[in-house]
């Protein structure tokens, strides 16, 4: 295999793996805008490789910067004049390198994505406040956090949402009177993540 095409492929592996490794928290993204909630947590099983398929981008990327930056053997000089090819140009492997980066580091900014829809709730009677704890599978990243957020709070009623994907949880406050659990379980269950228990806190 030659070395042009061993860079190429390198560029190509690298970026593939950028974007697999950030797989797991692009479709809670997709499905928002796309208003499919239901297949947000499809690649959520990607979220344990996210470290070596950072690791794969990181060092074939590496590796076709050095194959690009390395000092050309004498039988190529004679080839100098001839134009290269769009993946062989500096251009190419700036864009693949910056559009790796956008990718790995998705799930810190992903959370911008999600317009603020929490609205304001008058607390007529506090005895109507219940708080309700619940479990969440399939949550890997912050952007499944702000999805489930998201959903819960178009419900009328919803006081406060926290939502972690660490403690695989929400902690939801909310008006009895304008909604109860099961929609709100409706509506976590709606983004791909499931509801395994739920426990009330007060």
């Amino acid at each position: 295999m030659s070395t042009v095409k061993t860079s190429k492929n390198a560029a190509y592996t690298g970026l593939f793996a950028a974007v697999a490794a950030s797989s797991c928290c692009i479709p809670p993204v997709i499905a928002l805008i796309a208003g499919v909630g239901g297949s947000a947590s499809a690649l959520s099983w990607m979220e344990s490789f996210r470290p070596y398929l950072i690791g794969i981008a990181v060092i074939a990327i590496g590796y076709a910067w050095y194959d690009y930056l390395k000092p050309k053997k004498a039988e190529d000089c004679c080839e100098v004049d001839a134009k290269p090819k769009w993946f062989q140009t500096k251009g190419f492997l700036i864009g693949i390198t910056l559009f790796a980066a956008i990718s790995i580091s998705f799930p810190y900014y992903a959370h911008i994505f999600y317009l603020d829809n929490k609205k304001e709730v008058l607390i007529v009677n506090q005895s109507n406040i219940h708080t309700i704890n619940f479990d969440i599978k399939g949550m890997t990243c912050a952007s499944c956090e702000e999805h489930v957020n998201h959903e819960v709070n178009k419900l009328d009623g919803i006081v406060t949402s926290k939502v972690s994907y660490e403690n695989g949880n929400a902690i939801i406050e909310f008006d009895q009177t304008k909604t109860n659990e099961t929609e709100i379980e409706k509506a976590i269950n709606s983004t791909g993540y499931k509801v395994t228990d739920k426990k009330q806190t007060n």
